[in-house]
């Protein structure tokens, strides 16, 4: 490259609203880059320009190595660091080669307009990902921003509202936020139809949980019919304990071997939007159950793979394992060991008489923590209430000490 690559972040306002600084960069630029949104919003010039391909990343290390050594200024939407085009170059190129030249991001322009706090505002994305994604972050009275892929995400995220028990919430949706165009809506999910407006928008949420909807947190312990089964779940009292067990930290990997129905997996990745999991089964039909179970309880990128052993060789390291199904299964418990780094974490939990014997085998062998646990819960007997007993659950609890 003939120097960094230049990133101008570009609002609503265009030209006018660009420094100094920004439009020397793009005027002096050789090629220029960006949505043929973007470009239209810079005088025409020398430069090439550039427009983005669909899909942009597979493309993107061709594009510049055909530009190399050429003045390149990429145009990206107000702040290029704010889920934009800036932290993909950075990514791909290092720190040192790309240069970036922001403008107020649509977040913050949201809560200069809003009135609201922008550093107690969380932000959740839908630009590439499923409406569904903002599941986990809906509690009655909390205020957030949703980024919009299109002109249609009003709508899908207002449908989402009513089905998850928020239909009271309000909606405030924000398009060409500082630019000329600039205009605002307000609404409520229950009633809310507003025909598509402008594809530039952002939303406001104001969330409020309809009376006697079911309360869904990020605190594990999701009520048992949340999630579709054959009966293959964990149970939601011994789940709350795997999942505390497990101890999840932000952008640490869990591997869920012997899913069933992907319970401690969702739950692991509910905690916070950073954590991730992979789950592997055997049954196909389950596998597909444990995809639709991810996707409706807003984690729709929990990878779901094949059984164990075979499907773990080619999954990345995990920080934490738990192990429910294949106790039993030749080489299962080997391969999940051996795939973890020193200071990783494992839970297995046994509900059979050959499952528990091994428990004792490998506390035995490399020590942990031992626990036993049987959960009752309240049921009618006649006129009467009676504890109906589910089956007991031993768990072993270890960190790895070393790579052995």
């Amino acid at each position: 490259m003939s120097g960094p690559i230049v990133v101008v972040g570009i609002g609503a306002d265009g030209w006018d609203g660009l420094s100094p600084n920004a439009r020397r960069a793009v005027i002096g630029a050789d090629v220029l880059m960006g949505s043929p949104r973007q470009l239209d919003l810079v005088p025409t010039g020398d430069a090439r320009r550039v427009s983005w391909p669909s899909p942009l990343a597979p493309a993107l290390p061709g594009l510049l190595a055909e530009h190399a050594g050429h003045r390149i200024c990429v145009l990206a939407s107000g702040d290029p660091m704010f889920h934009g085009i800036g932290v993909t170059l950075i990514r791909l190129l290092g720190a040192a080669r790309v240069r970036v030249l922001a403008q107020p991001s649509s977040a913050s322009l949201a809560c200069a307009r809003l009135g609201w706090a922008l550093h107690e505002t969380p932000v959740v994305s839908l630009v590439t990902a499923p409406p569904t994604t903002l599941i986990p972050e809906l509690s009655h009275g909390r205020r957030m921003l949703v980024l919009s892929r299109d002109e249609h995400t009003p709508a899908l995220v207002a449908e989402l509202l009513r089905d998850s028990g928020f239909g009271d919430t309000e909606i405030t949706v924000l398009e060409q936020l500082g630019g000329p165009a600039e205009a605002g809506f307000r609404g409520r999910a229950t009633g809310w139809t507003r025909a598509p407006g402008d594809r530039l928008n952002l939303l406001a949420l104001y969330c409020r949980r309809s009376p006697g909807a079911v309360r869904h947190t990020r605190i594990p312990g999701l009520p048992d019919d949340a999630f579709a089964s054959d009966g293959q779940l964990t149970k939601r009292e011994v789940r709350a304990l795997t999942v505390a067990a497990l101890a999840p930290e932000p952008g640490e990997l869990l591997w869920d071997v012997g899913g069933g129905s992907g319970s401690i997996a969702i739950e692991w990745m509910r905690t916070d939007p950073t954590c991730r999991a992979v789950s592997f089964e055997r049954d196909p039909q389950r596998r597909d159950r444990i995809a639709e179970n991810a996707l409706r309880l807003g984690v729709p990128a929990l990878d779901v793979r094949g059984a164990a052993p075979g499907s773990l060789a080619d999954a990345p390291r995990p920080a934490a394992i738990f192990l429910g199904g294949g106790v039993t299964a030749p080489g299962v418990f080997d391969a999940c060991w051996a795939a973890l780094e020193a200071g990783g974490r494992m839970v297995v939990n046994a509900v059979t008489a050959e499952s528990e014997s091994l428990l004792l085998q490998w506390h035995g062998r490399h020590g942990g923590e031992l626990r036993k646990f049987q959960i009752y819960r309240g049921a009618a007997l006649g006129g009467f209430t009676a504890w109906r007993p589910h089956l007991p659950v031993a768990q072993w609890i270890v960190t790895k000490e070393n790579d052995r």
